[in-house]
């Protein structure tokens, strides 16, 4: 950072510049004297510095108890009910972060298990899959027609052996109900 100053109508200005908005720094303002006059030296300048110096003191004090003032009245004080509600906010606060945690933990042990679910579904659907692929290739049909007529001697029921009929009460046939007689 660098400082800068300006003269202006006889004030000393002093800037601080950087990267911020520039701001005056306070001087300690010389007390004027007047065009004419000449400069008083000796033991009476050296008095004006030192009542100078006593009142620029003095002023600092007094802008630093007036701060002091301000920030004694700014400070917050602790008293037993505010602690209390505190304490009790910063419980329950703690409650419900270890409730959402566990709840957290919760869901992604069910999201896991049901994903293992689902690979064990697959894994069984596509042995059911195989296992009938081998049954269907192991039935031969061909085979079964020839064991059945030739070996066992069955034969096909003729025309006159097949019953019929209508049942009108409903559209759809039980299959414990019994069957009507043929006349």
């Amino acid at each position: 950072m660098a400082r800068s100053t300006a003269r202006t109508a006889g004030k000393v200005h002093t800037f601080v510049d950087g990267n911020t908005v520039r701001k005056e720094l306070p001087q300690i303002q010389k007390p004027r004297r007047s065009p004419g006059t000449k400069r008083k030296t000796g033991k009476k300048q050296h008095t004006y510095m030192q009542l100078d110096r006593q009142r620029i003191l003095s002023e600092r004090e007094m802008d630093h108890r007036a701060q002091q003032e301000r920030l004694r009245g700014k400070a917050v004080s602790v008293d037993a009910p505010f602690l209390f509600v505190l304490i009790v906010a910063s419980l329950c606060t703690l409650a419900l972060c270890f409730n959402y945690i566990q709840l957290q933990t919760s869901i992604n042990y069910r999201m896991s298990s049901i994903d293992q679910k689902k690979q064990q579904l697959e894994q069984l659907k596509s042995e059911n899959d195989a296992l009938q692929s081998s049954i269907d290739t192991a039935v031969d049909l061909n085979e079964i027609y020839r064991i059945a007529t030739q070996e066992l001697g069955m034969v096909y029921a003729g025309n006159d052996q097949v019953i019929t009929y209508n049942k009108t009460e409903s559209e759809y046939v039980r299959q414990y109900e019994d069957i009507p007689e043929y006349k």
